[in-house]
């Protein structure tokens, strides 16, 4: 058997590549941490994963600006007829 074998396919991940795998993992992770916090059985158990839950938000939130800032995440604004229908449609907005 060939101990020497070389796979011919190679692949650089770019920074793009990498950020946007760590953004859906922190859309992953922080649908989890919410989970568990409405399952959680204590006060305390709540609260600690709460400020997990409240951190995992901020690294997700600052993965979000960065690809946004270097134009890999690009937002649309909300269309102000869409905003004042569900306005009507849910006044508590």
């Amino acid at each position: 058997m060939n101990n020497n074998y070389q796979s011919s396919y190679s692949y650089e991940f770019t920074d793009k590549d990498i950020l946007q795998d760590a953004l859906t993992s922190e859309k992953h992770i922080t649908g989890n941490y919410n989970t568990w916090v409405n399952e959680a059985a204590t006060p305390e158990v709540r609260a600690q994963l709460q400020n997990i839950l409240n951190d995992e938000h901020k690294i997700q939130n600052e993965i979000f600006t960065e690809m946004q800032s270097r134009g890999w995440y690009q937002t649309t604004p909300a269309d102000q007829q869409k905003i004042n229908q569900a306005r009507q449609n849910f006044p508590g907005l």
